[in-house]
């Protein structure tokens, strides 16, 4: 309420509260001039200060109205922490408004920067700030991680904030076709904890999620633990919390030295951690102005384990003929060759180098990109043979000239979508294979910024593939396989194949094929039998089933709604 208001409603209300008597009781005796009347001066003087005393009453009741109101709106109801590696802390009220948006380290005040969120409600808050951890390249890698942290002495309030937190940061992610990791947590301050926080310039949040750490093993330090990313805390007590990981930027060093670089040769950097396989490593990429270095640094050690040099001397030779390799000019050719392209110049880049192994060159690796497409290709050190080959759709068309897609009018429609058995044929169809030559195969519905997309994977007995379609019209957008790798499986004399054993599993769950979304089907063995698992999704339902290869018994069903 403005000042000027208050004091008109203050004035109104004195003057209806207590009327002036004075001109009711003269006009009753009649006309009285000249006449003395100290009653009169009497009534006068009470009826001020009785006028008084009302006005401070309702001024204090007015008053004390507003401030209550002003108190509830300006309370801290809940503190809700973002936490990536850069850390957010939120202060809200009771109507979910943000009252102040607090960048806990550096790597925040960035995320934030321009950004008024003081008054905005915290979904509007939580979005900003998801959506700028995106654009910053801290949420588009599959290792990648945000904590939600919730404080709230109303514990109904604390769980249902972090429910609908952790839905409205998943969506968003979704959205974003980003593989980032959503973990979520209700937190209980105390003293302890927040001078913990404070002293390591992290939120309370991330402190507790360090304390978590520190009981799997107690003698890791708290600020060097607080230097982690949550991905990376978050994978270290999966482990177990063995020892102290040497962190991304140790990593990037190690990386670095290994391939003979300085920090000012490189243009960006990437160090993934994958502290929860084994052995636990850093996955460090270095992409200078002539192409792109990937090592594997031991994550307790910095020892390099494999990558694209072993020794600082180990450059890209621009003709390493004296190690018996094509080079790589033929290298280059051979790539654009299998891609059909002609005219180099028709490129808008191409880049070309050798890859190691275990300290010796193993192959080349071409990348380069059209109009429409971009390709990676790995070749042969000594024959040129292509080894490896992936082209990913960058433009609007129907694909590359080497994988046409079936006219749309052939396609049944299904909610818009070509469906898992055409999407299944159109894959089949380019590799020039059929259901019966192929094991492993898994047809899954997915979606890739905004687009839904169908992700087809088998083999043959000695090549991967991998396709992405279009779910519209079953336009290829990426295709890929892969020489020199065997199937898993395990030959049987006898085999029913994927349709049967799908057709048993829809059968045992008493479900439609028409109905069936999310679908995998995948060759495997189990105790020494062939077996088929089949996943698939009806509505909010999902199965897995243990198909037997042999005659198509159901060996194992589990059932999540």
């Amino acid at each position: 309420m403005h000042q000027d208001d208050m004091e008109s409603r203050i004035r109104n209300a004195v003057e209806h509260v207590a009327p002036d008597p004075l001109e009711n009781i003269l006009s009753s005796r009649g006309s009285q001039e000249n006449a003395v009347c100290p009653a009169a001066e009497k009534k006068v003087r009470k009826k001020t200060r009785w006028t008084s005393l009302a006005a401070a009453a309702i001024l204090a009741l007015i008053c004390c109205g507003g401030f209550a109101a002003w108190q509830n709106a300006s309370a801290v109801a809940s503190v809700i922490s973002l936490d990536v590696n850069p850390s957010i802390q939120l202060r809200v009220n009771a109507r979910e408004n943000v009252l102040s948006a607090d960048p806990m380290n550096e790597d925040a005040e960035v995320i934030l920067e321009n950004m008024e969120l003081k008054g905005s409600q915290l979904n509007v808050a939580v979005n900003a700030i998801v959506g700028s951890l995106l654009q910053h390249g801290y949420l588009d890698r599959i290792s990648s991680a945000i904590l939600i942290s919730v404080e709230d002495s109303d514990a109904q309030r604390a769980s249902r904030l972090e429910n609908s937190l952790m839905d409205q940061v998943n969506a968003t992610l979704q959205n974003a076709s980003s593989g980032a990791e959503i973990l979520s947590q209700v937190v209980e301050r105390t003293d302890g904890l927040e001078d913990k926080a404070a002293a390591s310039g992290i939120s309370v949040g991330k402190a507790a999620l360090v304390e978590q750490v520190q009981t799997c093993n107690g003698a890791l330090d708290f600020d060097g633990l607080s230097a982690l990313s949550v991905a990376e805390l978050h994978q270290l007590q999966s482990a177990g919390a063995p020892a102290m990981p040497i962190g991304q930027d140790a990593a990037f060093s190690s990386a670095l030295a290994q391939a003979g670089l300085s920090a000012a040769d490189v243009l960006s950097w990437e160090a993934d951690p994958e502290l929860d396989e084994t052995p636990p490593h850093y996955e460090v990429e270095l992409k200078t102005a002539s192409g792109k270095w990937e090592f594997d640094v031991d994550a307790y050690t910095g020892a390099i384990l494999n990558g694209s040099a072993a020794t600082a001397q180990e450059t890209r030779p621009a003709s390493p003929s004296s190690a018996g390799s094509i080079g790589e000019a033929a290298a280059k050719r051979a790539a654009l060759d299998h891609a059909g392209i002609t005219d180099e110049s028709s490129l808008k880049y191409i880049n070309c180098w050798l890859e190691y192994d275990n300290g010796q060159p193993h192959h080349y690796q071409v990348e380069f990109q059209t109009r429409t497409a971009r390709y990676e290709y790995e070749i042969d050190l000594t024959t040129g043979a292509v080894l490896d080959a992936e082209t990913e759709q960058t433009a609007s068309s129907s694909g590359p000239a080497s994988s046409p897609s079936p006219a749309p009018s052939s396609l049944p429609s299904a909610a818009g979508r070509i469906g898992v058995e055409t999407a299944q044929s159109i894959a089949l169809s380019d590799a020039g294979l059929s259901a019966s030559d192929v094991t492993g195969l898994k047809v899954e519905l997915d979606r890739e910024g905004g687009t839904e997309i169908y992700d087809v994977e088998f083999r043959t007995s000695g090549v991967e593939y991998d396709y992405e379609l279009r779910a519209s019209d079953g336009a290829i957008l990426k295709s890929d396989w892969e020489a020199g790798k065997t199937s898993s499986t395990t030959a049987v004399s006898a085999d029913v194949g994927a349709e049967a054993a799908k057709s048993a599993a829809f059968l045992d769950a008493g479900v439609s094929a028409e109905s069936v979304t999310h679908l995998k089907i995948e060759a495997d063995t189990k105790k020494g039998t062939a077996v088929y698992k089949i996943e698939f999704k009806v509505s909010d339902t999902e199965y897995e089933y243990e198909i037997r290869a042999s005659d198509g018994a159901v060996l194992s069903r589990d059932t999540d709604h």
